[in-house]
Order: C-alpha cells, then structure tokens, then sequence
C-alpha cells in the first residue's frame, strides 16, 4: 500500500520560481490532492533558480541550450531534496538523466502560439520593417520565412518581464505561448492566437510533465492517478520525432501531434535560422505507433535536408 503524504513527511514539489511556473507546480499538487483526497499541507512547492533563470542577457543558443531551465532542478531530484519535479515539456531534453524519467502528463493546454502587441491585431498587419521580438529560435525562423522584411530582436525574460518590453518600445510585437497565458489568467493579453498551418508550435508546447526517480514506487504510485494518456500519447511521439532530430535550442525545430477519431496525425518541419529553407512532412497512423510515426518522419526530414543543414552560420 502506498504511503500517502502527510503534513509531518509532505512531498516535496520541486519548480522554477516564475509565475508560470509557480501556477504549474500549484496545479500539479491540486491535481494530486483530489486524486488522494489529500490537504494542502501534504505538500511542499520547493522553488528551484536554474541557470536560465539567472543568466537574461544571452540567448539561450550561447549558454548552453534546452538543460538551461532543468539541470539544477534535476540534481535536487536526483539528490532526494524533492520528490517530484514539475516541468514546461517544450522546456525539457530529449533524454533524462540516468535514474530519472517523465512518466506523467497533466492535460494539455492550447498548443497555439500567442501574439501579443500593443497596436496590431496579427503578424499580417505588421508594417514593413517592424521590430519584433522573440528568443525563440523556432519562433524567429517561420516569422522570417514568413516575413523577412520584419526586424528580429532577442526578447528573453518570463512573461512579465517580455510584457514590460513591449511597454518600453523595445518591440512593437512578440509571441507567447497561449498555453502559459492560460494558466495565468492572462489571455486577454494576446491579439489573438496563431494557428498552427501559419506557425506550427515547439514540441511539446502546452503540455506539464511531471519527472520523478525511476525507483520511486510511492512517487510512481501518486503520478499514476493523474496522468493524462491523450496528452502522454502526443508528446511522446512529438518527443520521439525530436530526439531523433537531436534537437536542441540551437536548431530552429517545430512539431505537433493531434488525435482524431482513433488516429493520430503528427506533423514535423525544420527550418534554416534565417528562415530562408523550410522542410516539412507529416505522418498518419495509430496513436500508440506515435514514436515510431515521430522518428520516421524525423528520418525523412534528414534525409531531405541538405549536409550543411544543422551547421549553417550566417554569413
């Protein structure tokens, strides 16, 4: 029988400090409370700084890349400081840390990227030439395929911070994810969301992933009850489709996968920094084949990728 958590040995919920994060980490433990019928004291938010938390002023491309937001947060799991560790998917490497993994999914969010400006409802009514910001590499390419008469400027920062930029005319547009808009109560924020034929969203974007230690039966026990399998058949074989891109924030990456009536439909791109070169594919079959669909196509999209893809520089 599992040893349910108490106000004496609470479990420990390991997080970044931000609002978003802080409001995943809350839902996760509400989430447990009622599948347990638990109080609010069985638990413990434990805010975690990462190095992407601390270091603002680099892209992420030159600090180190996706482990930016995770590694510090890990090494508590791993040491037994927390008993969980709550998580952005779009956030997490492909692979886990030897004893570690993700086996728990909370219900996605809208996966659908967010524009948000102070004097234009969408990308379309931009004006030539208009400064746009964005520290997504993902984001940064499509727009520049799309648009590249746009100027791109680097806009990292959580969403207030991103939100007080546009304030201070550092940008007259940026995107957000709707799905963190959502969890903040924040919607009203955005012009209006992007649909995902104009700008497919990051893998796995949307979705909460729970991590714990591989031999933690109470833990595995606990996740088991809130684990969402629509959303875990998804991500998986979005993360399947990454991992064999070897996909990093280094790589201008998209991927959705969606379920419709019994099927699974997984759609893929990559794409050059400058936008200039866009490959994309997809794949239909059933949801529990969605890794294999993801390394397929992921297959298919290095196989049509010319040599010097994944090492372009800017001239």
């Amino acid at each position: 029988m599992t040893q349910m958590p108490d106000p004496r040995t609470p479990l420990r919920i390991g997080t970044r400090g931000s609002a978003l994060a802080l409001a995943q980490a809350h839902e996760t433990r509400d989430r447990l409370m009622a599948a347990h019928d638990l109080p609010l004291d069985a638990f413990e938010i434990v805010v975690i700084k990462t190095t992407g938390d601390r270091v603002l002023d680099r892209p992420l491309k030159e600090i180190g890349g996706k482990g930016l937001f995770t590694r510090e947060i890990e090494d508590a799991l791993t040491a037994g400081e927390i008993d969980i560790a709550v998580h952005s998917m779009k956030d997490m490497p492909t692979v886990q840390p030897d004893g570690l993994l993700i086996d728990c999914y909370l219900p996605r969010e809208d996966v659908r990227d967010a524009f948000v400006s102070r004097d234009f409802a969408s990308i379309a009514d931009l004006p030539q030439g208009a400064v746009v910001g964005s520290s997504s590499l993902r984001r940064r390419a499509q727009l520049a395929a799309r648009r590249p008469d746009l100027q791109l400027v680097e806009f990292r920062g959580n969403v207030q911070t991103r939100l007080k930029k546009l304030e201070d005319g550092v940008a007259v547009a940026t995107f957000l994810a709707m799905a963190g808009l959502a969890r903040l109560g924040m919607t009203h924020v955005a012009r209006g969301a992007v649909e995902p034929d104009d700008m497919l969203p990051a893998v796995a974007q949307g979705c909460i992933g729970v991590e714990r230690r591989a031999l933690d039966d109470r833990a595995a026990a606990l996740l088991a009850a809130i684990n969402h399998a629509p959303s875990a058949l998804r991500v998986e074989a979005e993360r399947a489709f990454l991992r064999r891109l070897d996909g990093s924030c280094q790589t201008p990456i998209a991927g959705l996968a969606e379920l419709f009536e019994g099927g699974l439909r997984l759609r893929g791109e990559i794409l050059r920094p400058d936008g200039g070169e866009v490959i994309a594919a997809e794949r239909f079959g059933n949801p529990a084949d969605g890794p294999a669909m993801g390394e397929d196509l992921a297959s298919e999209l290095l196989s049509r990728a010319p040599s010097d893809f994944f090492d372009w520089k800017p001239a």
